[in-house]
């Protein structure tokens, strides 16, 4: 979907529609959730800081989140979705895999179907990419946003990852760029020239995936059906968070969307543990989590706090979430408890 919040805002509230609009937490401290594309040429994107964002636009209309009005949207895009494969697998609510393999129609004549009934049943535009694999999709759905389509056929993949810039591949982020750029490296093209022993010498394990992924190779299947283990929130951030700070406003706007998505999902299974990690600026990750701690904001920065002391780097990615219980114990059911009495 193409900013998806913003753009439902938007369409609520027609007056909106040619203002910039973001959607995020409000006051000094709030951080951003999204915005629009006309907010978009301020400079402004979502995870920015609210007063940032309006330095860089002084009339800027920021609205507070409205999860439930998100959701309902959601479940209507899905079921559009169900109506042409059962191989779905979402990333988020407004955006999701779809496996269109054993289907006998054109794979453009079926995305375009699809954003056309989209917007007919929401009044909401969506972008689609068409690739032979998830990480080519993914780039090709944001080629001709918005409101647009875009596909790249397997005779066609050397030709276009020779040019592609090395920061539209996964996991690549500014500093990871700015190393590669230091030895020349700017495309995937520049990238292939990289032996497997030398992207692994750079980067350990994301270098032997950066072998494959700058050949346009994805070996993920599309997973609709998978136990859900967890409920998690993560942010990976377009600039590196420097202080434990940054951290703790970022785990505050993190820590609500994780306490919305739980209130909706409260008749599933009991909670065990509460955790938080973090990704470095070189790529390393550290997870702290832990049982019989209350389901609060105050617990999520008490392991950040054990988190980001573990390791003098910049952040680049935080999530929090909470494991499900396989089955019933003494600190699910009080977890369970203090979450429900605090939403009460």
């Amino acid at each position: 979907m193409d900013c998806f919040y913003a753009a439902i805002e938007a369409r609520d509230n027609p007056s909106l529609r040619n203002e910039p609009i973001a959607v995020g937490g409000r006051g000094a401290r709030g951080v951003l959730t999204t915005c629009n594309y006309v907010a978009r040429k301020f400079g402004i994107r979502s995870a920015m800081p609210n007063f940032i964002a309006v330095k860089k636009c002084p009339h800027l209309i920021v609205l507070p989140v409205r999860f439930e009005v998100y959701r309902t949207e959601s479940r209507r895009i899905r079921s559009i979705l169900n109506e042409y494969t059962d191989l779905i697998e979402p990333l988020s609510l407004d955006e999701a895999y779809l496996d269109l393999t054993e289907s006998k129609d054109d794979p453009a004549t079926t995305a375009e179907s699809i954003r056309k009934q989209i917007r007919r049943v929401t009044g909401l535009t969506a972008s689609a990419g068409i690739a032979p694999n998830k990480m080519l999709a993914k780039i090709a759905s944001d080629w001709e946003k918005p409101d647009g389509l875009f596909q790249i056929r397997s005779e066609d993949i050397s030709a276009f990852m020779q040019d592609l810039p090395v920061s539209k591949i996964w996991g690549i982020g500014k500093k990871t760029e700015e190393k590669l750029r230091s030895r020349n490296i700017r495309t995937c093209g520049d990238l292939q020239s990289q032996s497997p022993l030398e992207l692994a010498h750079l980067f350990g394990k994301f270098g032997r995936d950066l072998y494959e992924l700058c050949r346009g190779i994805d070996h993920r299947p599309v997973s609709p059906q998978r136990i859900r283990k967890s409920v998690s929130v993560e942010r990976t951030f377009p600039t590196n968070l420097e202080s434990l700070e940054e951290c703790s406003t970022m785990v505050q706007t993190l820590f609500n969307e994780l306490e919305e998505d739980l209130f909706q999902r409260k008749a599933d299974r009991r909670i065990a543990k509460l955790f938080l990690k973090l990704k470095f600026a070189d790529f390393s990750r550290t997870t702290v989590e832990r049982t019989g701690l209350p389901i609060e904001e105050a617990s999520a920065q008490m392991l950040l706090q054990e988190a980001f002391g573990r390791k003098a780097l910049p952040v680049r990615l935080i999530g929090i979430g909470v494991r499900l219980a396989t089955q019933s114990s003494p600190h699910s059911r009080q977890l369970e408890f203090k979450f429900q009495n605090k939403l009460a």
